[in-house]
């Protein structure tokens, strides 16, 4: 897409471009190396890990370790690893299409994204050459493992207010505290671990589990992910010499922050791989189960569910591919062999936090109304633990709560949008509340376009009636956030289906389908969202004044979407899954 750092799509900046003129990569751009990677991936996936389900799930550690072993021997472990210290140094288009691969498995996942994603990527970014050297190609091959220990039992949400500490005495760190919920922690060779130096600077450590003084609690009893370890992780004096300092004296904060934004990217992407196999495995059920001498997916609430799996798979990998694109350029224009690579490659991710937390906001909750639409499918047997819909229902739980609960991430999104608006980034919030609309003659990028400039209009009213102080209540700063995340997904879906109809592709009908659902029913919700926003901001005449300006904004015509859905549904019961595949 972009040649040079002037021609970057900016972070947030899609708000502010007219409907579908922005450049975007879909899935349907994969090269040919990223899909045979990717179908390396799935055989894997299918030959290795989901044979072994029952046993990951019971904490067959040695399994998954050895499972781990196996997918570093594939190159998997170390795809975002530079080639020096022994990775592939892959773009982030391909370990999109592996990560939904690697979601089928929730357990195997959880262990798998917390070694190469959070454990191994503090390294990666913020290391020294001899930490690099040191780490890496260990971890590259799952020789030695990796896990990320931030959180505290006391500071759940408020990560920086960690209370354990570092003090330096005899050339080595002297660490005391106890972090709490360590994925990977019953099995990990080596942890990124956060404490404060002297008790006030915020610094990453990275500890051996050889290290005397490091030790793990018992496994936690969980409600989902049951196969993947999760410790407290207890620090009692232990002891690491002065070099396993990681990024610097009080650069804690950066780099949790940092590594925070790569999980919220990658746990969007795995969302949607799981809400493929949810798919696949409630159509087989609803064929296969009879009612009323007819099967199930014979009935129009039934396709309902079927398809409405099908959008939010569309979508939610419409949302990911458009994301990685422009990181994937910004990328491009910096290089590890310089000897700023690391952080340049950071502050390329950082550009794009909105849209790192919407992905992570909007997966996991689209992944979860998926996982409930398989178990009301499914019906009693749904509620069954012998039927795979309970297990999903449960695993799948725990993603809106992992990298930053949604609640916190509604408020970062929302946060860092104004704040965008208001400082040096100089994004024209303060315009978009006047001014004409020049509208596509296409009618779903009519629809973007009639959405986007009835948020617009509220969202800088409230900006300019409250300031920074909008963020102070919570519920408004939500509703804000929702806003931007809906015409994020909403533009995504319907730019990739025209892309999809200009190209010719097999499936660009059933792709204008999905799209159309989405789209008809997100400016609903939009406008229901601006609506209520608006009265956060004023009351009786002028509210009334308000949203009259809103309606004003003629809203487009409605779809008789029971139509689309059973058009939809029809094609995933004839393919048996969701067909728009790259791999």
């Amino acid at each position: 897409m972009a040649q040079d750092e002037t021609q970057l799509v900016r972070g947030s900046s899609y708000m502010f471009h007219p409907a579908g003129t922005l450049p975007q990569v879909t899935p349907e751009d994969s090269s040919e190396e990223a899909l045979a990677i990717a179908e390396a991936a799935r055989d894997f996936m299918n030959g290795e890990v989901m044979p072994r389900d029952e046993e990951i799930d019971h904490l067959d550690l040695a399994l998954t370790r050895d499972l781990l072993a196996k997918a570093g021997e594939l190159g998997i472990l170390g795809m975002e690893i530079p080639e020096a210290y022994g990775g592939l140094d892959l773009d982030k288009k391909t370990a999109l299409l592996v990560l939904e691969e690697m979601a089928k498995q929730a357990s195997f996942s959880t262990s798998y994204t917390a070694h190469t994603s959070i454990g191994t990527m503090p390294i990666v970014y913020f290391g020294t050459h001899e930490q690099k050297a040191k780490y890496l190609p260990r971890l590259a091959t799952g020789e030695w493992c990796a896990a990320y220990a931030l959180t505290e039992a006391g500071s759940g949400s408020d990560a920086l207010g960690a209370k354990a500490t570092a003090v330096l005495q005899d050339g080595h760190w002297v660490l005391n505290g106890t972090k709490a919920w360590i994925t990977n922690a019953g099995f990990a060779d080596v942890f990124v671990i956060f404490a404060k130096i002297n008790g006030s600077h915020l610094s990453a450590f990275i500890v051996e589990k050889t290290d005397p003084g490091i030790s793990t609690g018992a496994e936690e009893k969980k409600m989902g992910i049951k196969g993947s370890s999760t410790r407290t992780v207890i620090l009692e004096n232990c002891r690491i010499p002065e070099d396993r300092l990681l990024g610097g004296k009080g650069k804690g904060a950066r780099i949790a922050l940092g590594i925070l934004n790569v999980g919220r990217f990658k746990l969007g992407a795995s969302s949607v791989g799981a809400g493929k196999r949810v798919l696949e495995y409630t159509l087989k059920y609803a064929g296969e189960r009879t009612q009323f001498g007819k099967p199930l997916n014979a009935f129009g609430l039934v396709q309902q569910k079927l398809a409405n799996m099908a959008v939010r798979i569309f979508v939610g990998e419409s949302m990911s591919f458009r994301t990685i694109g422009y990181l994937d350029d910004a990328l491009a224009l910096t290089s590890w062999e310089s000897e700023t690579g690391g952080a340049d490659k950071m502050k390329a991710i950082d550009e794009y936090a909105v849209e790192a937390s919407m992905s992570k906001v909007w997966g996991s909750e689209a992944l979860f109304a998926t996982a409930d639409d398989a178990v009301q499918t499914f019906g009693g047997a749904g509620f069954s633990a012998e039927y795979p819909a309970e297990k999903i229902y449960r695993d799948c739980r725990i993603n809106r709560i992992f990298e930053g609960t949604n609640e916190i991430n509604r408020l970062l999104i929302a946060g860092t949008f104004l704040k965008r608006c208001s400082g040096t980034d100089g994004l024209p919030l303060a315009g978009s509340a006047t001014g004409t609309l020049d509208l596509p003659e296409d009618g779903l990028l009519r629809t973007v376009a009639l959405a986007k400039a009835r948020a617009l209009r509220v969202i800088a009213l409230a900006q300019a009636d409250r300031g920074p102080k909008i963020l102070d209540n919570q519920e408004a700063a939500a509703r804000i956030s929702n806003l931007l995340i809906e015409l994020y997904d909403m533009e995504s879906a319907v730019v990739r289906a025209r892309k999809m109809v200009e190209a010719g592709h097999r499936w660009a009908p059933l792709a204008r389908d999905l799209a159309t659902v989405y789209a008809q029913e997100a400016w609903n919700r939009i406008q229901g969202e601006a609506r209520m926003l608006a009265a956060e901001l004023a009351s009786d005449a002028v509210l009334d004044s308000l949203v009259a300006d809103l309606l004003a904004m003629h809203a487009p015509a409605p779809v008789a979407l029971s139509t689309l859905r059973c058009s939809i549904a029809q094609a995933l019961v004839d393919q048996g899954r969701y067909p728009i595949s790259a791999v």
